[in-house]
């Protein structure tokens, strides 16, 4: 199974759905570094998705199922448990949960998205050449010929 599309899936689910029937609390989707404590070492891990009781992070080296691990964000440090592994996919619960406030403190603002105009563009404002007023005028003044 491609676990990639299966979280990136769950979290346009969760993100567009609110919160899903199982869940406690709306996760999201985000793709922030931090890191989590494996065997007394810190190492580095993506952060996919992050709710007011847990995150799912991503990485090369995570901490095995069931144990108790420290998560860390930025000045954000909490204990946490590792809930499940899937290859490089892990999901944490924290020990407490976040207030919305301090969520949204860890969670970027989205961009503004430009606003396209489809409208053609405008005609040039500026005069024409003596050069291309000649050529206009002899234009004009020359009647088409049909070749018989």
């Amino acid at each position: 199974m491609d676990w990639t599309n299966h979280f990136e899936k769950q979290a346009e689910a969760d993100s567009s759905e609110g919160t899903a029937p199982d869940r406690r609390s709306r996760r999201a989707p985000v793709l922030l570094a931090g890191t989590v404590e494996v065997l007394r070492r810190r190492k580095q891990v993506k952060i996919r998705n992050f709710s007011e009781e847990g995150a799912l992070i991503e990485g090369d080296v995570l901490p095995k199922e069931g144990t108790a691990t420290r998560f860390e964000r930025n000045d954000l440090k909490l204990s946490a448990q590792v809930v499940w592994v899937q290859g490089r996919y892990a999901g944490l619960k924290f020990e407490r949960p976040l207030g919305p406030e301090e969520v949204l403190r860890y969670v970027p603002a989205p961009k503004a998205k430009a606003e396209l105009s489809y409208k053609r563009p405008g005609l040039a404002c500026r005069p024409l050449s003596s050069y291309e007023r000649k050529m206009i005028e002899s234009w004009m003044v020359t009647a088409p010929t049909v070749p018989e």
